[in-house]
């Protein structure tokens, strides 16, 4: 396991993560959400619309350089969009990730 799989997966115990598209843009728009972190392999599409949520909500964007699949095994869940609810969280986690623009 990598170190970014690891702080998600406390994450997600601590109950400080929403996965998945709908969750994510409700956590930007409700501004619970510190940062967004995308698989390589989401649809262009679902990037695009990640896109555009941050940023009219001033939300970080990261790649977390995995895909979902490798995401699924670590989480238990396959899902290309995660949002990371949590300052402590999010500023470790963005040490491991490339920002997207």
């Amino acid at each position: 396991m990598n170190k970014i799989m690891g702080l998600l997966t406390m994450a997600r115990r601590a109950g400080k993560l929403s996965l998945g598209m709908d969750m994510s843009k409700d956590a930007c728009r409700n501004g619970i959400s510190k940062g967004i972190c995308t698989a390589t392999d989401i649809s262009p599409k679902s990037l695009k619309e990640i896109k555009f949520v941050c940023m009219n909500e001033n939300v970080p964007l990261y790649s977390l350089g995995m895909d979902m699949k490798a995401v699924g095994i670590e989480l238990g869940k396959s899902v290309g969009i995660i949002s990371i609810n949590d300052s402590g969280f999010m500023k470790k986690a963005k040490t491991y990730m490339k920002k997207l623009k």
